[in-house]
């Protein structure tokens, strides 16, 4: 678990050209994510589908702490996600939150975070 108890938060853009972002600033996003909301940080990687995202989540995956991830669908997320959770000994079905945040705007995506959050046991005021 991270020192403080706080899941970390990660955005995947699909490469920042995905038609379900279009309503989303997620610059505004992110910020107020990893700025207002109890995480560890707030990260976006444009694909982390691709091998750099296998990698990228090998490297920073830690053991006891949850993984908040808003992208593309659920069961996407999990099928998509799951070598590199294995990699790290996680569990991608209890240690992964996916949220699928497309075709939202920059609020309904933070209260959709917010949501996941708070129904996970974190305190969000």
């Amino acid at each position: 678990m991270s020192a403080n108890g706080r899941p970390a938060f990660i955005m995947c853009v699909c490469t920042g050209k995905c038609p379900g972002f279009e309503k989303m600033d997620i610059w505004d996003f992110i910020n107020t994510v990893r700025m207002v909301l109890p995480v560890q940080y707030g990260v976006i990687h444009p694909q982390l589908c691709e091998v750099d995202g296998d990698r990228y989540l090998e490297d920073t995956l830690r053991p006891g702490q949850k993984v908040f991830i808003g992208g593309c669908a659920t069961a996407m997320q999990y099928k998509l996600f799951r070598d590199a959770f294995e990699k790290r000994e996680l569990d991608v079905k209890k240690d992964l939150v996916p949220i699928d945040v497309r075709d939202m705007t920059t609020e309904e995506a933070i209260e959709k975070v917010t949501e996941e959050l708070r129904r996970h046991g974190y305190d969000v005021e």
